[in-house]
């Protein structure tokens, strides 16, 4: 399957490893990536604050590039904070055809324009793969089952809120692709309270205290749940729940200690790739007892 592929900006910024992970795992799963990397951030609602013509604009730009991309099946993302700011413009702009016509006349100079395709997606990684690859599909491609790995899924809020421009009406399960993703490469689900709840990062910068504290909770519910790692398609919620944990320890009073996986680190794992092919090393919170254990299923 050919892919316009819009990595985002903070995998190939603060966390490369997830950019690095997409781009192994997506020929094991038959995937043709064709990277935008001429493509801008999405604003991630930032933007939108003080300027919405802006981003959409911006976005706009973004999805005629991945329209452009000749014989792709549609645009993949690996954000789902993406996910849900390109959702957010999309809708307007395919609510209204002369907002789009004035926003389209901001691409003129480069030759672009977005055009309403009900047969065009953006989807995140997540539910490419339950979607458009299939969950049977892949349990085939399996070759090294996570079976007893105890796995907490974080959505966070970009890839569950609100349901209805996130698609919900038409696929109600998508707020348990990442537990059924998990179970299909022969993981262990682990439910917890923080799971679909916010990680935090919007409200670090004005809300430092409160962003921790958030993220320290959801990682000491995962740790009383006895998971051995988190895993989550977003990586502004890796940002918080990974880097920020060994400040996060302060606001919850206690030891955490939680390893942190991309998405794409865990599918990896079980199509094969070996840890530090992914980048696990890369992290703040090491991922040692996550790779011994891993190594100990596939030598049992």
């Amino acid at each position: 399957m050919k892919l316009a592929y819009w990595p985002g900006c903070v995998s190939r910024g603060f966390t490369p490893e997830l950019h690095g992970s997409m781009e192994l795992v997506a020929p094991k799963l038959d995937l043709e990536l064709v990277e935008l990397d001429r493509a801008n951030c999405c604003g991630a609602g930032v933007i939108a604050e003080h300027n919405q013509e802006l981003v959409d604009t911006l976005n706009a730009r973004t999805f005629a590039m991945a329209q452009d991309v000749e014989g792709a099946a549609g645009m993949m993302n690996i954000c789902s904070t993406c996910q849900g700011a390109q959702s957010e413009c999309q809708e307007r702009l395919d609510a209204d055809s002369a907002y789009r016509e004035h926003i389209n006349s901001n691409l003129d100079a480069e030759g672009l324009s977005y055009e309403r395709d009900g047969a065009w997606w953006n989807k995140n990684f997540l539910w490419l793969v339950v979607e458009e690859i299939g969950l049977d599909t892949l349990r085939e491609k399996v070759v090294r089952p996570l079976e007893g790995l105890r796995v907490a899924p974080f959505y966070g809020c970009y890839i569950v809120r609100p349901t209805r421009r996130l698609g919900f009406d038409e696929h109600p399960e998508r707020n348990r692709y990442l537990d059924m993703l998990i179970e299909a490469v022969g993981g262990e689900s682990v439910h917890y309270a923080g799971s679909h709840k916010c990680c935090g990062f919007p409200v670090i910068t004005m809300a430092r205290t409160t962003s921790l504290r958030q993220a320290g909770r959801h990682l000491a519910d995962a740790i009383d749940a006895g998971a051995d790692c988190v895993v989550t398609p977003c990586p502004l919620c890796h940002l918080n729940l990974d880097l920020q944990q060994p400040e996060a320890v302060k606001y919850v009073e206690r030891d955490l200690g939680m390893p942190v996986l991309h998405l794409p680190q865990m599918v990896g794992l079980a199509l094969g790739l070996e840890p530090d092919e992914l980048g696990m090393d890369k992290h703040v919170v090491k991922t040692t007892d996550v790779q011994r254990k891993v190594a100990e299923l596939a030598g049992a």
